[in-house]
């Protein structure tokens, strides 16, 4: 399936993504790292301040690791990988940003050994992009 950029949503009001993605993104919520699961199982499931966060989420031409569709707020959880992917990060960024979804990132360490100071920020975030819409 080709993406045509002008209309990333469907007829019934949901975001395109790359049908190659859906199974690579089941694969993804059934293996997930120890830090995207310490951070769902904490956090993100529970519904923090009553939104509803889905995990590996395609979106366009990427899969988001929590996405929130009531705040198009996408959390990323970046292993050691992403540090030779920064310009590539950027660019998914500000093509998500061009759709309206807004892009936290949290490295893995962060979330292994400072997850209440993660949760902490990602309350202040959920919070300040719930009064931006």
């Amino acid at each position: 399936m080709k993406l045509n950029p002008d209309t990333p949503i469907t007829t019934r009001g949901h975001n395109k993504y790359l049908l190659e993605l859906r199974q690579l993104s089941r694969d993804n919520r059934n293996k997930p790292t120890e830090a995207e699961a310490l951070l769902w199982y904490s956090f993100l499931s529970k519904r923090p301040s009553g939104f509803k966060f889905l995990r590996q989420k395609p979106i366009n031409r990427f899969i988001l690791d929590f996405y929130c569709a009531k705040l198009l707020l996408d959390v990323e959880v970046d292993g050691d990988s992403h540090d030779k992917r920064i310009n590539y990060d950027d660019g998914r960024d500000q093509i998500l940003y061009s759709i309206g979804i807004k892009t936290l990132r949290y490295k893995n360490e962060q979330i292994l050994n400072k997850l209440n100071s993660v949760i902490e920020d990602l309350n202040i975030k959920i919070n300040n992009r719930y009064n931006e819409l």
